[in-house]
C-alpha cells in the first residue's frame, strides 16, 4: 500500500509535534521505507479515551500508547479538572512496573505540574489498589495509573479514578475526551522536567504511612474467627508489583509460612516466565504450581502484574485446581456476610455476568444484593450510591474475571486485600476441621449450584462488525425455543427500559435469557474486542452423598450445549 497525500502530511505532523527522539524516529523510518499498511494503522487514528482511560500497544504513532500520546491526554485531564472543580484536592499518580510505565508517569505528573495542578506521586512502583486507596485517603480531585493490568508485555495504559476514587462513568469521560480533542501538539503542552525527582513544589511524593496506613485498615477487614494459620502458603506477584504489600499483610496476620515463587518476584516489564501475564491463561502458573509441589504447599495465590486481581489453586486429587472468580467471589462473600456483625444492612454486589448465586447467599443473612453491568466502575458507584440513599453497608463486590473488593478500603478491585481475606478463610476452614473445598461443597448444596460457562464468537473487521450486529439485532425479534435441555422461558433486554434502572443497569447492548429454573444465558458484544460473547449459567442440586465436582461437569457440559445451540440460533455457529 503506498503512502497517499494525507496519510504523509498527518504522519510528518505527528512526527514534527513528538518530545521522543525515539518514538520520532521509529515513525520516520516507516515513512522512509514507504510502509503504507502500517503507517495507516498507526495514524489512521487516535487511540480513544473512554471509561477508565486508555490502553494500547506501546508504538509510535497517534494510535498507538507512546509519551506524545500520554502528554496530550493529561493536558486534557487538567484542562477538564480546571474548568470542572478548581481548587479542589490533589491529582494523585501512579505507575506499574511495565518498561515504559515511569516515564509516562514523569510526563503525566509534569504537564499537570505545569498546568498548576497539585501532584501527589508514588516515587516507585505501586500496586493499583495502593494508588486507588491514596486517591481516597488523600481526598483527590482524580487519579491516574499508567498500567495495562494483566495485557501482554507490548501494552500499557491510563487509567482514570474520580473524586469518589472509583473510575471515571460516564459523563466524565465524554467529557475529559473531548478536552483531550481540543489540546494541541504534544510538543508544545507544557511540562516540567525532572519533576519525579523533585522539580516542582506543586507534585510531592506521597509518603510511605500511606500504605503503612492501607496495611492496617486492611488488616482490620479479617472477620473476628477462630483460624489455624500454619498453612504453608505460595503466593507470586507475576512479575508485577504486589508482592511487597502482600507480605506486608500476610505476614503479620500471621501467615509465616510464605513462599514466594522467586524467578516472579521482583518487577520486569519484559514478563520472562510467561506467555501471557495473566494469571487466567494456560501456563502462567505452572512455576507457582511447581513450588507449591516441592514445598508441599495448602493454597496457592497470585496477583496480576498490577495486583488488582487474584487467582486461587487449591490441591485436589493430586493436582493443583485453580478455582473459578465466581468460586473465589461466592466463597467470599459468604465468609464476610456470615462474620458481618450489627449494624446497617449489609450489601454484596456482582456484576452482571458473574454468578447469580451471590443474590441466593445474600438472602439467608438477610442482606442486599445488587448486580450492575461489568466493570468494577460500576461496583464501586452502585456501593457509594446505596451507601447513601438506601443506609446499607458495603461489605462485598466481585466479578468473574477474578476481580473483588470488601469493605470500604478500596474502591476498585483489590488483589492484595482478597488475597488476605481468603488466606482467613483456609486458615478458619482448617480449625474448623473442615477443606475450602468442603465449605463450597456446603454452599452449593445449601443454594444449588450455579455451573458458569461462556463462549466467544470472534468476528474480525468490518463483516464480522455486521455480523455481531445482526445478532443481536435478531433477538429484539425473535428468541430460542430452548437452549440445550432448557426451554427459554422470557427475556430482558438491557437495550430497552433504562429510564426504570438505576444508573448502574444503564441501557447497554445486553439480552438476559431466562431459561427458567435450569439458569440463564446472557450475549453481548465486547467492548474492546471483534466478539460476541455468551455467558450461560446452569443451575443443578448437589443431593447428600454426590460428589460436588461431577455435579458441575455436568452442568457445565449442559451449559456449554446451551451456548452452542444459541451460537446456532444466531447464525454465527
Amino acid at each position: 500500500m503506498s503512502i497517499d497525500a494525507a496519510l504523509r502530511r498527518r504522519t510528518e505532523a505527528w512526527i514534527a509535534a513528538d518530545p521522543d527522539p525515539e518514538t520520532r524516529a521509529e515513525l520516520q523510518a516507516l515513512l522512509d521505507a514507504g510502509d503504507g499498511v502500517t503507517l495507516a494503522d498507526r495514524m489512521g487514528g487516535t487511540l480513544a479515551f473512554g471509561t477508565a482511560g486508555i490502553r494500547g500497544v506501546v508504538e509510535a504513532g497517534s494510535n498507538r500508547m507512546n509519551r506524545a500520546v500520554v502528554i496530550r491526554t493529561t493536558r486534557g485531564l487538567a484542562d477538564y479538572l480546571g474548568a470542572t472543580r478548581p481548587g479542589s484536592g490533589p491529582v494523585v499518580v501512579g505507575f506499574d512496573g511495565r518498561l515504559s510505565s515511569r516515564a509516562f508517569a514523569a510526563d503525566t505528573v509534569g504537564v499537570l505540574a505545569a498546568a498548576g495542578l497539585p501532584v501527589r506521586y508514588f516515587p516507585e512502583v505501586a500496586p493499583t489498589p495502593l494508588v486507588a486507596y491514596a486517591a481516597r485517603v488523600l481526598g483527590a480531585t482524580a487519579a491516574v495509573v499508567v498500567t495495562a493490568s494483566h495485557n501482554p508485555p507490548r501494552d500499557n495504559g491510563y487509567k482514570v479514578y474520580d473524586a469518589n476514587a472509583a473510575q471515571i462513568i460516564s459523563p466524565v469521560d465524554a467529557g475529559i475526551a473531548a478536552a483531550i480533542d481540543g489540546v494541541g501538539p504534544a510538543n508544545q503542552v507544557p511540562r516540567v522536567e525532572g519533576v519525579l525527582e523533585g522539580a516542582s513544589d506543586s507534585a510531592r511524593p506521597i509518603e510511605a504511612a500511606v500504605a503503612s496506613r492501607y496495611v492496617e485498615e486492611v488488616l482490620a477487614l479479617r472477620p473476628e474467627v477462630a483460624a489455624d494459620r500454619a498453612l504453608r502458603i505460595v503466593y507470586t506477584p507475576m512479575h508485577g508489583v504486589g508482592r511487597r504489600l502482600a507480605e506486608r499483610v500476610l505476614r503479620p496476620a500471621g501467615f509465616a509460612d510464605l513462599h514466594v515463587v522467586a524467578e516472579q518476584a521482583e518487577p520486569d516489564g519484559r514478563f520472562p516466565t510467561v506467555v501471557f501475564p495473566n494469571p487466567e491463561e494456560p501456563g502462567a502458573l505452572d512455576l507457582a504450581r511447581d513450588l507449591a509441589t516441592r514445598v508441599g504447599a495448602d493454597l496457592i495465590l497470585a496477583n496480576d502484574p498490577d495486583a488488582d486481581r487474584l487467582a486461587v489453586c487449591l490441591p485436589r486429587g493430586g493436582e493443583w485446581v485453580m478455582l473459578t472468580g465466581n468460586q473465589v467471589g461466592l466463597l467470599l462473600a459468604d465468609f464476610l456476610l456470615e462474620h458481618a456483625g450489627p449494624g446497617p444492612t449489609p450489601l454484596v454486589v456482582n456484576s452482571i455476568v458473574s454468578s447469580p448465586m451471590l443474590a441466593a447467599i445474600a438472602a439467608r443473612y438477610g442482606a442486599r444484593f445488587e448486580a450492575t453491568l461489568t466493570g468494577f466502575k460500576w461496583i464501586a458507584n452502585a456501593a457509594l450510591d446505596l451507601e447513601a440513599a438506601a443506609g446499607t453497608r458495603f461489605v462485598f463486590g466481585y466479578e468473574e474475571a477474578l476481580g473483588y473488593t470488601a469493605g470500604p478500603v478500596v474502591r476498585d478491585k483489590d488483589g492484595i486485600s482478597a488475597a488476605l481475606l481468603f488466606a482467613e478463610l483456609a486458615a478458619h476452614c482448617r480449625a474448623q476441621g473442615e477443606t475450602v473445598w468442603d465449605r463450597l461443597a456446603r454452599l452449593y448444596r445449601r443454594h444449588g449450584m450455579w455451573a458458569s460457562t461462556q463462549l466467544s464468537l470472534v468476528r474480525p473487521g468490518p463483516r464480522g462488525a455486521a455480523e455481531i450486529a445482526a445478532a443481536m439485532e435478531l433477538l429484539r425479534r425473535r428468541l430460542p425455543e430452548r437452549l440445550g435441555d432448557a426451554e427459554v422461558v422470557g427475556a430482558v433486554d438491557f437495550r430497552e427500559g433504562a429510564e426504570a434502572r438505576p444508573r448502574w443497569l444503564a441501557a447497554t447492548p445486553l439480552v438476559a435469557l431466562d431459561l427458567g429454573g435450569a439458569g440463564r444465558a446472557l450475549v453481548r458484544p465486547s467492548g474492546t474486542e471483534p466478539k460476541l460473547k455468551i455467558y450461560v449459567d446452569r443451575r443443578a442440586e448437589v443431593k447428600p452423598g454426590e460428589d460436588p465436582a461431577r455435579v458441575e461437569a455436568a452442568a457445565r457440559a449442559d451449559g456449554d450445549a446451551a451456548a452452542a445451540d444459541l451460537a446456532r440460533f444466531l447464525g454465527l455457529a
